[in-house]
């Protein structure tokens, strides 16, 4: 009876340092307060990520209007002219 016990104890005594080291080691009350934190930072700037992608967005839009324009004054075939189309009439 009193081994028993004293192995029960024993055992109860090795789960607390096992868990105490895991505490020490991982710390998951700090993992879960930085993945807080990390969050509202996130939900707080993503106004600014949303301009900031938007920005990019015109941005390469008004790129891709240049070229087209700029293809479109050195294409032979376009209609725009109407001289070419003129010219074979």
């Amino acid at each position: 009876m009193n081994e028993s016990i004293m192995t029960s104890l024993r055992r109860i005594r090795n789960f607390i340092n096992f868990t105490r080291s895991f505490f020490i080691r991982k710390n998951p009350f700090k993992m879960l307060f930085e993945e807080i934190v990390g969050n509202l930072k996130d939900m707080f700037s993503v106004r600014q990520k949303l301009k900031m992608a938007q920005y990019r967005v015109n941005y390469h839009k008004h790129q891709l209007m240049k070229m087209e324009s700029l293809i479109a004054e050195n294409n032979e075939h376009t209609f725009l002219k109407g001289k070419n189309l003129n010219e074979t009439r």
